[in-house]
């Protein structure tokens, strides 16, 4: 405030009065000065009295330009009525040589009134627990606002501690959770990476939701089924009119492809402002349609012959209906789990990107041999596979697990399961070649084969992609 009042008052205007105050003062000191010196002058030591004054004059300025240079830049005194200018509210005790202490992060979201001061007092809590704000965003409500913070916090300092300190400083509805480093991006950058994903491949869209809104459930229904049914007041594509909303802890966004995709995160209720960016994500894929990838991999099977790795969709139905006209019942069985004559059925909804991502290997010829299907199942992926009879026993179906895996890994997933038949030797020792822990279930004969994914990566070491499985010569075009 000093400073800026001093700023203010070399700005004002001289004024006429002043100067001629300071020019009447001049002329008096010039006066008062001559008549002292004709005084003196005149008077028995006149001249000695006027050198001695002089030398007397410059010793004094000598001292004075010495004791403010020595004196200039020294810290102010403590004492006074208040603290000194450039002493900290609160400091940590950091002593020379000390090891760093430990610290945790921290996702926490509060909300608070919308009222001044609120924010300021939640801070002071966090200063006085030496916990260091990494980022901060605002989710307007209509009564509120709800705060969320990413938190470097001590490692000693217990979340159930720290909730209790920022409901006594007015925090209501807290929630909190340990954050990791991928939190550590600001919200503005996360959000452009997941359109970038999403514009890139229309299987990141269900992807994309959930490393948006947290961890999620979200189901997909096509239109027709429970939930995203037609009705009388559909538009001519089927598409159901004013499904989008949000409620509570439930978000209901209408699917591009038709249908409705619905999302539920019991433990928090969702924000407008959290509505707004799903709904930018969804509307971007709309207007983008159908696409894939269309990178692919040529390999070469031990026998000399030529297969390509590719990602598939729903324009490969066709193909992939004639592949299963030549299965046996038998691979048709182990695969489907079910009635032979059903397994065509449920290609159009594996092909689908809504419902996860489907990897295609096809001969030199074109022809379809095998399918990999990794499927979103809410908070769960499920890998599948199906090999024409004449081309199993060559290592494609493990090639193919060993990439559904590595796209599971890079969808941050925690695990894969696979459901199958105990008789299915194939699917098992597929399993086991991963490397990683398994968790076997068996009921009635379905077999159940769970691969934990957090152990490919010990240390938080990037995870393995296993597309080297050594199986294949490969090249990419």
């Amino acid at each position: 405030m000093t400073n800026v009042t001093s700023a203010k008052s070399a700005r004002r205007p001289h004024h006429w009065r002043r100067d001629l105050v300071e020019l009447a003062a001049l002329f008096t000191a010039v006066a008062v000065a001559d008549a002292l010196a004709n005084l003196i002058a005149h008077g028995p030591d006149g001249g000695f009295l006027l050198v001695a004054s002089a030398v007397a004059l410059i010793a004094t300025a000598a001292f004075h330009t010495w004791w403010a240079r020595r004196h200039g830049h020294a810290p102010p005194a403590s004492g006074g009525d208040g603290p000194p200018a450039s002493a900290p509210a609160t400091a940590p005790d950091v002593r020379e040589g000390a090891e760093p202490e430990e610290t945790a992060l921290w996702r926490m979201r509060t909300t608070v009134k919308d009222e001044p001061g609120s924010l300021a007092a939640l801070c002071v809590t966090f200063a006085t627990h030496r916990v260091d704000i990494l980022t901060l965003g605002t989710h307007p409500l209509a009564d509120g606002t709800v705060d969320e913070f990413l938190l470097r916090a001590p490692a000693s300092l217990q979340a159930k501690d720290l909730v209790r300190e920022v409901s006594a400083a007015g925090g209501t509805a807290t929630w909190i959770e340990r954050a990791d480093a991928h939190d550590l991006v600001d919200t503005p950058t996360r959000v452009l990476g997941l359109a970038t994903r999403t514009a890139l491949d229309g299987a990141e869209l269900p992807l994309a939701l959930r490393q948006l809104l947290g961890r999620c459930t979200i189901h997909s229904r096509p239109a027709g089924s429970t939930g995203g049914q037609a009705s009388d007041q559909d538009g001519p594509e089927g598409e159901c009119e004013g499904i989008d909303g949000q409620d509570g802890t439930e978000m209901r966004l209408r699917d591009p492809h038709g249908g409705s995709i619905t999302i539920e995160r019991p433990y928090l209720p969702f924000t407008p402002t959290e509505f707004a960016r799903a709904h930018a994500l969804v509307e971007l894929d709309t207007r983008l349609g159908p696409r894939i990838p269309r990178s692919q991999d040529v390999l070469t099977l031990p026998e000399g012959e030529e297969i390509t790795v590719r990602r598939a969709d729903i324009a490969d139905l066709d193909a992939a209906l004639a592949m299963h006209s030549r299965c046996t019942p038998r691979t048709l069985g182990l695969r489907y789990h079910g009635p032979v004559g059903d397994a065509d059925r449920y290609l159009t909804h594996l092909l689908s990107p809504r419902f996860g991502r489907t990897l295609a290997v096809q001969t030199a010829s074109g022809r379809l041999v095998a399918l990999g299907h990794l499927l979103w199942d809410g908070d769960e992926t499920e890998v599948a596979l199906i090999v024409e009879d004449t081309w199993q026993r060559r290592g494609i179906g493990s090639e193919l697990l060993r990439r559904l895996v590595a796209l599971a890994v890079e969808a941050r997933s925690g695990s894969v399961y696979a459901v199958t038949q105990a008789s299915n030797t194939g699917m098992v020792a597929a399993m086991r070649d991963l490397g990683l822990p398994l968790d076997y279930q068996i009921d009635e004969g379905t077999l159940v084969i769970t691969a934990r994914l957090e152990q490919a990566a010990p240390g938080g070491s990037p995870r393995p992609s296993y597309h080297d499985s050594g199986l294949f010569d490969r090249t990419t075009p």
